[in-house]
């Protein structure tokens, strides 16, 4: 037993492992030539501002007297620059949704193993590219793209132990980065070295403003913090803008762009893909960008531009990526190599020819990545084996590349602006198709050896636990043709990998099923016996027990996408006992089984997460637990005749770690609400609490009942930990009907 446990813990962790390398791949390639715009761009400068946290509505939406709380910015919308919304992607992170700002791709999602803090692998951006960065905020963000980059990039950052959510306002986070770039160019007017920098071209000022985005944890975006840290950022914009004009003598040769990595939901979260998160403001003004246009109808139907008062200003949407191309068309330095951005054209206010030699340069650095990862597939795939993505064949790219370029000659620039957009949608369809090639074959290895692992393990029990195999008639145990075939199948195997130069990961994946599905062809007699068995079941029994499981798999696929599903299916659980005769024998049992289901069924059907904690919810789901515990202890007290001191003590232990969690509960809600932070103590109990979860329970004594039962208010104390409202009820209803 201890074998196959420790079997089953290798094989499951190979599965888990196996995730990585199916789903979370990086999609990154190396060795492709930059490209960049051939003609003169129109801004010397960039100044990218990213207002962590900022949610589009928040920005762009009146105040309850109808004024703007971002004046500065709505005066650009209606006389200077385009808006728009950029669409984020999920994770709806800081470092996802900066890298598909500043380097023009999305998520690397094998960053997940680093909590999205930083890029496993190295990539371009327009950092990178540019003449000098100079750039202020904070040390998580900042710190990843100077590290991607060379000496030309210069970071100003402030302590991290400063961003604190919840001890105070945190608006200074902000006030900081906007002094300190106030101060740098004060400075630069005495320091001749560093003035030549800042009037060289291609250069970027990059503002990473952190504050909106804490005040928006810890306080919510409805908040009277978030809002005033909205005005704050609007008004050093304003005097920011005013600098920098001052500075260059009015030179126009400043491209500003303000944005957001992601947004926040009403109750102070983010990572998923709520509207509220994946709809971030984008406001451009300054050198290329086009000025304002007023329309009598727009192509959104959203409520944003009602509620916003701004549906006769144009508003260009963009997806959060384009941002990339775009600020590297107006300063002149190549696209990003890893970029999957398309120009949005609809921004520039330049020529037409500007416009169209932008959009073959877009096409051509993003033709390039497909062209590697194309070969790169190539190269280690067998030749009869590898299927090319028919879509964009080599003469197809060529002839339209071929075309596009014709068109611009001819002066037909709106057409190789179009046929350049479709060679676009094309190479990242074509990216996306050899970065998924190997996608079937890996997770077909997987689900067989998962199949065969399951089928082992069944097996197991059903030799150990039941007589099937007393009616096998014995059978002559096979010769070594077994053994030897699956050798000469492993060894196939590691041959064709070997060949295709496959990752060390690939063996492990490929290899293993065979060893397991030889341990189950080696059970033999049970499978036999298994067969004989379901011979002999009633067909009618077998088909209906068939359905029901079919129907119950069903409803557990279709939950994750209709909670109510859940509901239908604890529903009818509840009538389950007057289709036995459990109803008949045991009647309250029955009733009482009934009455707890039809109360879950109520769970799925409520709020998936409150805008905002219940206390009192929390206080009553923690005396319920009590509750619960001082009736459990008097039934085993009754129960056993001999209930020892040790386990009254570690049941009354067990009560006091329930306490403590409703007490760190309710003081770090208060401790919030004041702006005091989170007290010492609280973390201390918090910490203490979880670690001992899971070692109270293994002192417990090892009968069944008894165990389940200090696993379950071990447990119980630890959820009440994370709870914000109703759901430790469920969890307390829930293990009450599983003891049922």
């Amino acid at each position: 037993m201890l074998l196959l446990f420790i079997v089953g813990l290798l094989v499951h962790f190979v599965f888990f492992a196996s995730i990585f390398d199916i789903y979370f791949t990086s999609p990154l390639v190396h060795g492709m030539t930059p490209q960049s715009t051939p003609l003169p761009p129109p801004a010397r400068r960039l100044m990218l501002i990213v207002a962590d946290g900022l949610r589009a509505d928040a920005l762009y939406e009146l105040d309850e007297n109808g004024d703007s709380r971002a004046p500065f910015i709505r005066n650009i919308i209606m006389h200077e620059g385009s808006w728009g919304v950029s669409h984020t992607r999920v994770p709806t992170e800081s470092r996802p949704g900066h890298v598909a700002l500043i380097a023009g791709f999305y998520e690397d999602v094998s960053a997940v193993a680093k909590g999205w803090k930083e890029n496993p692998v190295e990539f371009d951006s327009l950092i990178n590219e540019s003449k000098y960065t100079w750039s202020w905020g904070s040390p998580d963000i900042l710190s990843m793209f100077a590290k991607a980059a060379g000496k030309h990039v210069y970071t100003y950052s402030y302590d991290a132990n400063d961003e604190d959510f919840g001890a105070q306002d945190v608006t200074k986070l902000d006030t900081w980065v906007f002094d300190n770039i106030k101060e740098f160019f004060h400075a630069a007017r005495k320091n001749q070295s560093l003035f030549s920098q800042l009037n060289e071209e291609k250069i970027v000022f990059f503002l990473h403003l952190l504050g909106i985005d804490t005040n928006g944890h810890a306080h919510r975006p409805s908040s009277r913090e978030y809002k005033e840290n909205v005005k704050l950022v609007d008004e050093g914009i304003k005097e920011l803008a005013s600098l920098l004009k001052e500075f260059y003598g009015n030179d126009e040769k400043t491209a500003f762009i303000l944005t957001s990595d992601h947004g926040m939901t009403d109750w102070g979260f983010h990572g998923t893909g709520h509207p509220s998160e994946t709809y971030t403001p984008f406001v451009t003004w300054g050198a290329g960008i086009k000025y304002p246009q007023k329309v009598s109808a727009q192509q959104f139907d959203d409520a944003l531009l009602k509620e916003c008062k701004l549906e006769d200003w144009k508003r260009r949407d963009i997806n959060q990526a384009d941002i990339a191309p775009l600020m590297a068309s107006l300063i002149g330095v190549p696209f990003p190599l890893n970029s999957v951005g398309i120009l949005p054209v609809d921004y520039l206010n330049n020529t037409d020819v500007f416009k169209a030699e932008s959009m073959f340069t877009n096409a051509v650095q993003i033709l390039e990545q497909f062209k590697v990862k194309m070969t790169q597939k190539k190269e280690v795939t067998l030749s009869f084996l590898f299927t090319p993505f028919k879509l964009l064949s080599d003469s197809k790219h060529l002839n339209l590349l071929r075309k596009a370029r014709s068109y611009i000659k001819q002066n037909k620039f709106e057409e190789a602006v179009s046929l350049c957009q479709e060679l676009i949608q094309l190479a990242l369809q074509g990216l996306s198709y050899y970065h998924t090639y190997d996608r079937f074959f890996l997770g077909f290895n997987v689900v067989l050896g998962f199949v065969g692992w399951a089928s082992y393990a069944s097996l197991h029990i059903i030799k150990s636990h039941s007589s099937l195999t007393r009616s096998v008639s014995k059978v002559k145990k096979p010769s070594g043709l077994l053994p030897c075939s699956f050798v000469a199948i492993g060894i196939l195997i590691a041959i064709f990998l070997l060949i295709q130069s496959c990752p060390w990961t690939y063996y492990v994946y490929c290899l293993l099923p065979v060893p397991i599905w030889y341990a189950v062809l080696r059970e033999y007699q049970v499978i036999q016996g298994l067969v004989t068995s379901l011979l002999t079941f009633p067909p009618r029994h077998f088909a209906g027990y068939l359905l029901v499981y079919t129907l119950g798999i069903e409803v557990l696929v279709l939950s994750f996408f209709y909670r109510y599903m859940l509901t239908a299916g604890l529903v009818v659980l509840a009538v389950w006992p007057f289709t036995t005769q459990l109803w008949t024998r045991a009647k309250g049992i029955s009733l009482s089984w009934i009455f707890f289901c039809l109360l879950l069924a109520v769970f799925p059907l409520m709020p998936v997460v409150g805008r905002k904690p219940d206390i009192f919810l929390v206080m009553g789901a923690g005396l319920l637990v009590l509750l619960l515990s001082l009736f459990v202890i008097t039934s085993l007290i009754k129960r056993k005749e001999s209930f020892v001191n040790e386990e009254l003590v570690l049941n009354l232990l067990q009560m006091l770690s329930t306490v403590l969690s409703m007490f760190a509960v309710y003081s770090t809600h208060n401790s919030l609400l004041k702006k005091q932070g989170l007290p010492l103590i609280n973390q201390i109990i918090s910490w203490v609490i979880l670690a001992s979860s899971f070692v109270v329970p293994l002192l417990s004594p090892t009968v069944l009942f008894e165990r389940l039962v200090s696993i379950l208010l071990s447990s119980m104390s630890t959820y009440l930990l994370l709870s914000r409202g109703y759901k430790q009820f469920f969890k307390t209803l829930f293990s009450v009907a599983s003891f049922k």
